[in-house]
């Protein structure tokens, strides 16, 4: 990669210098486009994409295409000046898939800021807190304004703004720690202040605060800060601080000085993020279901036994409603019981020999004055007649003394002997003031069919958790103190497919890392998806590698060709990965798409993962090869996956695909994407193959403007979209045809 002595800026206003001269970039809409390929840190953008991210669908131009050609062009002129008109562009590229900004890293302002903060940080571990300060300071004054200022309001720059924000907010944080380590604690309380006000959910900026307030003397109001925090948290997430800041809070009331010295933030600037969602979000999605789960409670209050049965599949959140239940039933005054197949807690030996029934029966006698997690049962709370009849009669006069909410999470795992007792109590209670709330994954499984059969005769609740939606998922992103553009949101729930436990585990990523080419796997998803991988057969395995690098959806007729199977034999392997809960079955839309197989969310990004570059490369070549070998099928998608080959498929074969897609294209008046596909044909041919640089430009001479004109004054309509002209890049060497 050249160096070509410019620098760029991102941290406020897009700017761009050669030397100490700003450069002029132009109107707005060109100064976005620089900062979107700048925010692509040098890999390629489609065309297609580019114009997806300059203008929303509902006020794109019909000449987006043309509009953005010609602002790369002007941007080529800026930033190279130099180069003669034949020269090909060394800085703003074109890649057979796209458009690439390629400078050096450290170029871009971002990049220093974050190496600085990280630098200030192995400073300050090495006990140079006065380099660490002065590289801290020099961190912070790269910022000008808002980050990505001039694409504030557009989607592609929701998940930088959001990771450079939350980088400034741990550097913030960590020029706090530097002023309590050179004892400025005046300027400490000030700075810790401001930050808890731009973060109000983020624990480390409260934890600075107090810190800073008992370092000045003012242990007071350190404490009266953690309460202030601590009833933010359970007003607005119902939830309380973590064990981080309730240790700093009892070290403060402890006058230990050994936990209140100042901790050095952690986590790098690259990757930081607010902090206040760490599995505390808010419970979205599923108001209708606490309504019907409020009603419940409020029967069983009155006298009535109330059952109600959770299903849902994995990640759905049958957990987390079961606990918000529990909490709400808690301030009605429920008594709240788990019933567990073995004792709460490891070492109590009183509770290791009592069966299910002594069991909730000692839960509910303890937990009046001990914590529901308590070590032990109390010796009073112990049923004197431990068998299973006598205990199951005091627990009938329990519930008939107050009201009780048992709960019952992962009915599937249940013991017989816990399921016995469920349904000895389902059979004989009917007037007590008793909720039994169980959550269950497979409800025709056998070992629970008995019990939920006897609940569906006495027409128990029956409540099924399918995904949250766009507009939850938006709520969670509010939640989590980010932007709840509905852009990303779609995004998230497309990748999540609306499963809570998929998209929590995305949102515990940094911003940058749960969508586009920077995208992660989160490792609980990795793991869940390598142990199903391993629980399915060899071929079925091979069938998912193949449908992941094909596409979202199973293209049933391609992957049949490239196992050498019939359709019928492919269906048996998408059957047992359908029942391994990889793959899902998505019946017609009501747009007319037809049903399809496709992966569970971003399972299929997680089998991907499992392969090597160059193993995805020949797979790749592989389905190309099968996607020309079917009749009927679409040049362009073949050509796609040759891109996506890499190195594995010759330049003059990739060039040829290229041709025949854009061939393909014209003939159905898709000129555009026709005119694109014939510029990589040329792009890949270059000087090496000449022929197939003149090839692409005969063939993309009837889409000039004149042509295309005369084409459309043929057929009486003039063709809109087309006032800029398109022009081949010719290269290096290659001299024009003589006339």
């Amino acid at each position: 990669m050249l160096d070509h002595g410019l620098r760029f800026g991102l941290l406020g206003p897009v700017e761009a210098w050669q030397g100490a001269k700003a450069l002029d970039l132009g109107p707005p809409k060109r100064r976005v486009l620089l900062t979107r390929l700048l925010v692509e840190g040098g890999w390629p953008v489609s065309v297609e994409q580019l114009c997806r991210d300059l203008w929303p669908a509902d006020r794109r131009p019909s000449g987006a295409v043309s509009s953005v050609h010609a602002h790369i062009s002007r941007l080529r002129t800026v930033l190279e000046p130099d180069r003669a008109s034949n020269e090909p562009a060394t800085l703003l590229v074109r890649r057979p898939a796209g458009y690439a900004l390629e400078v050096p890293p450290d170029s871009l302002d971002s990049v220093v800021f974050e190496t600085s903060v990280n630098r200030a940080r192995e400073l300050l571990n090495s006990g140079r807190t006065a380099n660490a300060r002065q590289e801290i300071d020099h961190a912070l004054k790269l910022w000008r304004g808002p980050a990505l200022r001039d694409a504030a309001d557009l989607a592609f720059a929701a998940p930088e703004i959001a990771r450079l924000q939350a980088g400034r907010q741990l550097a913030e944080e960590l020029r706090v720690t530097l002023l309590l380590e050179e004892g400025e604690t005046q300027a400490a309380v000030g700075l810790a202040e401001a930050l808890t006000v731009s973060a109000p959910l983020r624990e480390a900026s409260w934890a600075l605060l107090m810190r800073a307030l008992y370092a000045t003397g003012r242990s007071a109001e350190a404490l009266q800060q953690y309460e202030r925090f601590r009833i933010a948290l359970a007003e607005d997430l119902g939830v309380d601080p973590g064990p981080a800041l309730r240790d700093l809070h009892l070290a403060i009331l402890r006058h230990d000085s050994a936990v209140l010295r100042p901790a050095i933030p952690q986590g790098t600037a690259g990757a930081a993020r607010a902090e206040g969602n760490d599995g505390h979000l808010p419970l979205v999605g599923r108001s209708r279901e606490l309504a019907r789960l409020d009603a419940l409670l409020t029967a069983a209050a009155a006298g009535r036994v109330c059952w109600a049965v959770l299903t849902g599949e994995a990640g759905s959140g049958k957990t987390r409603l079961l606990e918000e239940t529990a909490a709400r039933a808690a301030e009605q005054g429920f008594a709240v019981a788990r019933l567990r197949c073995c004792p709460a807690v490891d070492n109590s030996r009183k509770a290791a020999d009592l069966g299910p029934a002594a069991r909730l029966l000692a839960e509910l006698r303890s937990q009046a004055s001990l914590p529901q997690d308590a070590g032990e049962y109390r010796a009073e709370s112990r049923p004197q007649d431990p068998s299973e009849d006598a205990c199951l009669a005091e627990l009938v006069r329990e519930f008939a003394a107050r009201p009780v909410l048992c709960m019952v999470d992962d009915l599937d795992g249940t013991c017989p002997a816990c399921l016995r007792l469920l349904h000895r109590l389902a059979i004989l209670l009917r007037e007590e003031r008793l909720a039994v709330l169980c959550a269950v994954r497979a409800p025709d499984e056998p070992e629970t069919g008995r019990l939920l059969a006897e609940l569906a005769r006495q027409r128990a609740a029956r409540l099924h958790l399918g995904p949250l939606d766009v507009e939850d998922v938006a709520q969670l992103l509010t939640a989590a103190g980010e932007a709840d553009s509905i852009v990303e949101a779609t995004a998230l729930h497309r990748r999540s497919d609306g499963n809570p436990f998929l998209l929590l585990e995305l949102l515990e990523l940094p911003a940058a890392e749960r969508m586009g080419p920077t995208a992660q796997i989160p490792a609980a998803v990795e793991s869940v998806v390598l142990t199903r991988l391993d629980a399915v057969p060899e071929q079925v395995r091979t069938m998912l590698v193949n449908a992941a690098v094909s596409g979202e959806s199973l293209d049933i007729e391609v992957l049949a060709h490239l196992q050498g199977l019939s359709r019928e034999e492919l269906l048996e392997l998408i059957d047992d990965a359908f029942q391994a809960r990889i793959l899902l079955w998505q019946d017609e839309e009501p747009g007319g798409q037809a049903g399809r197989y496709r992966f569970h969310g971003m399972l299929r990004d997680a089998v991907l993962a499992t392969l090597t570059p160059a193993g995805r490369q020949l797979l790749h070549a592989n389905l190309a090869t099968a996607l020309d070998a079917l009749p009927g099928r679409h040049p362009a998608l073949s050509a796609s996956h040759l891109v996506k080959a890499g190195p594995v498929v010759p330049v003059e074969e990739l060039a040829r695909a290229f041709l025949r897609a854009g061939r393909r294209c014209a003939r159905d008046r898709q000129d555009d994407a026709a005119m694109g596909w014939f510029e990589r044909a040329a792009d890949a041919a270059g000087a090496d193959h000449p022929a197939l640089y003149r090839e692409a430009l005969r063939a993309a001479q009837p889409l000039t403007p004149e042509s295309q004109n005369r084409r459309a004054s043929a057929v009486g309509a003039p063709t809109p979209g087309l006032a800029v002209v398109h022009r081949l890049p010719r290269p290096g060497g290659l001299r024009p045809a003589a006339r």
